[in-house]
């Protein structure tokens, strides 16, 4: 929470914005500045109740903010590790968004696989 006269580093940019210099890429849906996965992981180890919609928003990894793959793999790590407390419209937005990637890609039986780790059986 410093002037940026101030800074004495770089904010943890995700990987395709570092060679970007220092600026701070906002958020457009929450108004938070987006910042690297491995930061994040670090937040989450310090605080255990750390907000996981901004550890796995697609964004902290790719420039597509449509490619959930690593978001919903490292999901499923996290769940493994304790980590449950990505509310329910969250993992279901999760699950369906990957499921439709796959989807498109052809990849039909592996989207059925995806679905069927939504918590919601409705």
């Amino acid at each position: 929470n410093t002037p940026e006269c101030e800074r004495y580093a770089c904010c943890p940019l995700p990987p395709y914005l570092e060679d970007s210099g220092c600026v701070i890429e906002e958020d457009d849906s929450a108004g938070r500045p987006l910042r690297d996965v491995c930061f994040h992981l670090l937040k989450l180890y310090s605080d255990r109740r750390y907000h996981l919609d901004q550890l796995l928003d697609p964004r902290s990894v790719t420039s597509d903010p449509l490619d959930y793959r690593l978001s919903w793999h490292l999901w499923d790590v996290l769940r493994a590790l304790n980590y449950t407390h990505l509310c329910e419209p969250g993992q279901g937005v999760l699950n369906a968004s990957y499921a439709a990637q796959l989807e498109s890609e052809g990849l039909w039986e592996w989207a059925v696989f995806v679905l069927l780790h939504e918590p919601d059986t409705r």
